[in-house]
């Protein structure tokens, strides 16, 4: 049966067409007056379409369309609306006034975006903390682009079975109502890419999503010209198995490529939101092959500086591998095209060493053809330098060239309403414009306390509300009788201390901690004097029977007579729960085994909106905490044994409840307001929304990473890439001559003790046959030694060509100490060009031996 399709619009009154350009455009999801447009066209359908206003356009009566269309009042809000959006997107931005004469244009790509509910296609962090990426993009004014994958299913919905156990659905997503378009030639005509498969080509069609002044581009491979299997590719995020996973890679990374070629945008700098889009580093390659007749080694010489690869993930664990035949089987007609041997891609992504045994590792693909990577937090630096030290097995750990840029949240997304009309009052419209202005957070002090606190309460009050609603239609889902339904009602107390907890179930970040001793949990949840309740949300993976354990024990515990009006589950965790969660408690809690998280956003959401944090110090948390504005579980400690860890910490965080936190919350003069808890409050504010915002954060990926990144692609492919083909040629030159490298001699008096301040002379003869001084960097490495008489933190000092005997070069350099103590050096050589990345990107080194 031939089945024709055709979309039908709304008729959209004359008077009310603004509606649509409005709803097209995500800006409204962080902008409070325009949701209020569209809110007003019907309160009771806003809510049914779950804050959609394309959804909402497309659903509304005739005639409510026509009674607003004579309603001056709602004509001149709409009207209001425009002006906002077309004075956003015209008004200059900080690019506009510090580098516009910067002609660069930058693709970010992920696999997932957490923009809104409206755009079901994010699982949690990764994608939230992308979605705020590119608003701030919008924010800042970038030349930016960002590419993903568009799933007609998304990410599981969550609804707990009546013992509790975790159930997913996967309902439809309707593209044609949601704020999406189909991009079109000049014929207007679906653009489409292929990208080839094992002996077929899948081809992809692109949606454009609005946001703000940023192109979102999704790939969709549900066409009728693709086969079934192929149409179900873009069914859903991080579903099936590594066969599947391994296909939307090469989508994202091949085919999103590809994508931005077919609708004329070439991207200087391209950045890897975690590895799933790595291959993209491969068809920038293959481009510049085929345009610019370079072969491979040219065109990743070319390339690679221009990628940036950042890392979420703590653990080995977390990193995509494949199996290196099931790469061949995608892959070896790409890379055999390129004149790449199996060999050399496959020791591309790691293969040839033990610690991935034999699989090919995403991250190590990404950091072999990206010129920057960092971690997320400061923390999670120093854990990735750790945990990919095997990489540059002789750099000390401290140098390994891997940095970290901490996350950040939009703030205009994420403050309440309540507490964003305060901000609009005291600190003026420059939180949203100029968030990184440390002047701005100061006046959070002008805000009266009691003004601020009942702000605050009102929200939690809102919490509370939504919450009882929340959890009587999950209820009344569930076959749960009425007499349950109506307790829901009754469930949380609007003037309660409340405990939020809200992240994805995964074993790791203990959900279960503060239940470890239940008779103390119920003393301090039942205090008749001091009560307190708690929150939690989150969704297991659908494949993680322990996470999923984890929530169904917590179902039967709070389901105790003493807590089932103290403590809340929320099913069907998403964006909508979030922002009421971390708007409306009090107290954030989070407990995962240090250093596990890399770096969470939630606590930073929470913080912005007045609340305290209660957290192990890991992730953005220790670089963030101080006693004034928040709680710190233990001291940063990390256990071998984990469940003297769970007894330790879970005591922990009683006793800072007991004697902390509950005492202060609950510390009232007449007024009934909490002055020293206000007191943190604001200080919490104040250092997390200047410190822990989007704006900051992408400000810093474009000053430290894409800048660079654009002067290295402009330095490298001038002149027809005359420095990418020179760069090539000189690295050959160096690996072929490498082992020719002695370091014949290292001399210093360290016979007599050296006074702090003086001189120590150290002298090196090296033979560098096959080589000049100008390929190499001979340097010092000296600091104070460890309890092992292992160099630590050390520094380098670069040493200066002294004398040439024919091959024998003599270097020199002196040391300086500034403290006493039990010191040492080493002498080692790098390799030296002014166009490498880093002094480390050849994995080339040499230190002096005795027995050299």
């Amino acid at each position: 049966m031939k089945k024709i399709q055709f979309n039908v619009i709304p008729s959209i009154p004359k008077e009310l067409e603004g509606l649509k350009e409005l709803s097209e455009n995500l800006y409204w999801s962080w902008n409070p007056d325009i949701r209020h447009l569209f809110r007003r066209l019907d309160r009771t359908l806003w809510d049914k379409v779950q804050g959609n206003p394309v959804a909402m356009l497309g659903s509304v009566s005739q005639d409510r369309l026509e009674m607003r269309a004579k309603d001056e009042a709602y004509l001149s809000h709409l009207s209001r609306s425009q002006d906002a959006l077309k004075k956003y997107l015209e008004q200059p931005t900080w690019y506009n006034h510090n580098h516009k004469s910067k002609k660069l244009s930058i693709a970010y790509f992920s696999m997932e975006y957490g923009l809104s509910n409206a755009l079901p296609i994010y699982s949690g962090g990764l994608g939230v903390l992308a979605g705020d990426h590119l608003k701030s993009a919008s924010d800042l004014g970038l030349p930016f682009v960002a590419v993903g994958l568009f799933y007609q299913e998304g990410y599981f919905h969550q609804y707990l079975s009546s013992d509790g156990w975790q159930q997913e659905t996967y309902p439809r997503n309707d593209f044609f109502n949601m704020p999406a378009r189909i991009v079109r030639d000049a014929n207007n005509e679906p653009i489409r890419v292929a990208v080839d498969f094992p002996g077929r080509q899948i081809l992809a069609q692109i949606w454009l999503v609005r946001v703000g002044r940023i192109n979102l581009y999704m790939l969709d491979t549900n066409i009728e010209q693709n086969a079934p299997l192929d149409r179900e590719l873009t069914d859903r995020l991080y579903a099936g198995d590594s066969e599947k996973r391994i296909q939307q890679e090469i989508l994202l990374g091949i085919g999103g490529t590809k994508a931005l070629k077919a609708i004329d945008i070439s991207p200087h700098v391209c950045h890897m939101n975690e590895g799933h889009s790595a291959f993209l580093a491969l068809e920038r390659c293959r481009l510049l092959m085929e345009e610019k007749g370079l072969n491979f080694d040219q065109a990743r010489e070319a390339t690679r500086g221009g990628n940036v690869f950042t890392s979420h993930t703590p653990v080995p664990a977390g990193i995509d591998e494949f199996d290196a035949s099931m790469v061949d089987t995608y892959l070896r007609p790409y890379y055999e095209s390129m004149n790449i041997s199996q060999n050399e891609f496959h020791r591309l992504g790691g293969t040839h060493l033990p610690q991935t045994r034999g699989q090919f590792n995403m991250a190590i693909f990404a950091i072999n053809m990206a010129g920057f990577y960092n971690g997320v937090s400061r923390l999670h630096g120093k854990v990735a330098r750790d945990m990919w030290h095997y990489l540059w097995p002789q750099v000390p750990v401290h140098q390994v060239p891997i940095g970290h840029v901490t996350n950040g949240v939009h703030l205009p997304s994420w403050i309440s309403e309540n507490l964003g009309e305060l901000y609009n009052q005291y600190l003026g419209p420059r939180w949203i414009q100029e968030p990184t202005d440390h002047k701005v957070w100061a006046r959070v002090d002008s805000i009266p306390d009691e003004e601020l606190w009942r702000a605050h309460e009102r929200s939690r009050e809102k919490l509370v509300s939504f919450a009882r609603n929340r959890l009587e239609r999950q209820l009344a889902n569930s076959g749960a009788t009425s007499l349950d339904i109506d307790r829901a009602g009754e469930v949380l107390n609007p003037k309660a201390l409340t405990i939020g907890f809200a992240r994805r179930f995964a074993q790791y970040k203990r959900a279960f901690l503060i239940f470890k001793d239940l008779n103390r949990l119920k003393r301090i949840l039942n205090h008749p004097d001091y009560p307190v309740q708690m929150i939690f949300s989150g969704k297991a993976h659908p494949r993680d029977n322990i996470g999923k354990g984890i929530i169904r024990d917590i179902i039967s515990t709070i389901r105790h007579s003493e807590l089932r009006n103290k403590i809340v589950f929320l099913e069907d965790y998403d964006m909508e729960i979030g922002n009421h969660m971390v708007s409306g408690v009090d107290v954030w809690l989070n407990n995962p085994r240090r250093p596990r998280e890399a770096s969470g956003t939630s606590g930073m959401k929470a913080g912005a909106n007045g609340a305290l944090n209660l957290s192990i110090l890991d992730g953005w948390w220790d670089e963030a905490y101080q006693n004034d504005r928040g709680w710190a579980i233990g001291r940063g400690e990390v256990y071998e044994n984990h469940e003297e860890q769970d007894r330790v910490e879970s005591e922990a965080i009683y006793f800072l409840l007991e004697n902390e936190v509950i005492p202060c919350f609950y510390d009232r003069g007449k007024s009934d307001v909490p002055r020293r808890w206000l007191s943190m409050m604001k200080k919490s504010v104040q250092h997390t929304a200047l410190q822990f915002n989007t704006n900051r954060m992408v400000k810093e990926y474009f000053e430290r990473f894409y800048l660079s990144s654009f002067e290295r692609w402009n330095h490298l492919t001038a002149d027809n890439f005359k420095a990418a083909q020179q760069l090539t040629k000189w690295k050959t030159k160096v690996e072929k001559n490498w082992d020719k490298i002695h370091i014949l001699s290292v001399d210093a008096n360290t016979q007599k003790d050296i006074k702090v301040g003086e001189e120590l002379l150290v002298t090196a003869v090296l033979d560098i046959d096959g080589l000049t001084p100008d390929d190499l960097c001979v340097q010092v490495y000296s600091g104070p030694l460890d309890s092992k008489g292992d160099i630590e933190h050390g520094h380098t000092h670069d040493m200066k060509v002294a004398s040439t005997k024919d091959n024998n070069i003599t270097y020199q350099t002196s040391l300086i100490t500034k403290n006493s103590g039990q010191y040492g050096f080493a002498v080692r050589v790098l390799p030296f060009h002014k166009n490498l990345t880093d002094p480390f990107e050849l994995g080339l080194i040499k230190w002096f031996e005795e027995s050299a």
